[in-house]
C-alpha cells in the first residue's frame, strides 16, 4: 500500500477531506476557509468520497483552486499544492496551514461568513466556536474547580448524551449566552467534545 493510499484508507477526517473534482468555487472556498480557521488540512482531488481514485487534470483543478482561495475567501487563503501519481491515475493534493487570522466564504447566497472543520464537516461558524477562537487566543487556563453552573450543566450532558445545545438551554433555565458560554469553556478544557450527527452538533462528555 502506497503512502496515498494509507492516508486514503484513514477517511475523511477534520484534516483530510477527498473531491473528485471542483466544480463549484465558492463551496470548494468553505472547505479551504475551515480549514484555516480550524487546524489546516489537505484536500485531495481526484479522489471519491468513497475513497476510489479516480484521478485528475491538475491544471484545471489549480485553475478552479487558485480561484477559490484568492476571489473567494477573504482575505485570501495561502495553500501550497503537489500532484501525486497512483498508477495512471494524478492526484492533486493542496495543503492548507492553520490560520492566527479567520476567513469568511460565501455561502449559498453569496453572503461571507466563516466556516470551521469539525470531525469531516465543514460548518458555519456558530457562537459557541466564535467563543472557542476567543478561548484559545486568550490561552484560556483550566481551574482548579467547577463553579456550580458549570458542574451542574456537566452533570445534565453526562444525563443525556449526546445532548444539543437547545436542549441544555431547556433544562438548564440558565440564560442562554450564559449556556453557550460554559459549552466552550468545556469544550476548550477538554472536558466534553462535539460530534456532528444529521440533527446537528451534540455535546457528549470524554
Amino acid at each position: 500500500m502506497s503512502e496515498l493510499q494509507g492516508r486514503i484508507s484513514e477517511g475523511e477526517g477534520q484534516q483530510l477531506d477527498f473531491k473528485f473534482r471542483i466544480d463549484d468555487q465558492k463551496k470548494i472556498a468553505r472547505t479551504l476557509s475551515a480549514f484555516a480557521n480550524t487546524d489546516g488540512g489537505s484536500l485531495l482531488i481526484g479522489v471519491k468520497d468513497s475513497g476510489k481514485i479516480a484521478g485528475c487534470n491538475p491544471e484545471e483543478e489549480f485553475y478552479m483552486i487558485e480561484g477559490a482561495a484568492q476571489v473567494f475567501c477573504k482575505p485570501a487563503v495561502p495553500f501550497e499544492s503537489q500532484v501525486i501519481q497512483e498508477g495512471h491515475h494524478l492526484v492533486m493534493e493542496i495543503v492548507v496551514l492553520p490560520s492566527e487570522q479567520k476567513h469568511k466564504a460565501p455561502d449559498e447566497n453569496g453572503d461571507l461568513k466563516f466556516y470551521h472543520r469539525l470531525k469531516d464537516q465543514t460548518m458555519l461558524a456558530n457562537k459557541i466556536t466564535f467563543l472557542l477562537w476567543r478561548y484559545k487566543k486568550e490561552g484560556k487556563k483550566k481551574a482548579e474547580s467547577f463553579t456550580p453552573e458549570l458542574s451542574k450543566l456537566l452533570q445534565l450532558i453526562e444525563a443525556h448524551e449526546p445532548v444539543s445545545i437547545s436542549k441544555l438551554f431547556r433544562e438548564s433555565k440558565l440564560p442562554k449566552n450564559l449556556v453557550n458560554e460554559h459549552i466552550a469553556t468545556l469544550v476548550y478544557w477538554e472536558v466534553i467534545e462535539r460530534e456532528v450527527s444529521k440533527s446537528g452538533v451534540k455535546y457528549k462528555s470524554l
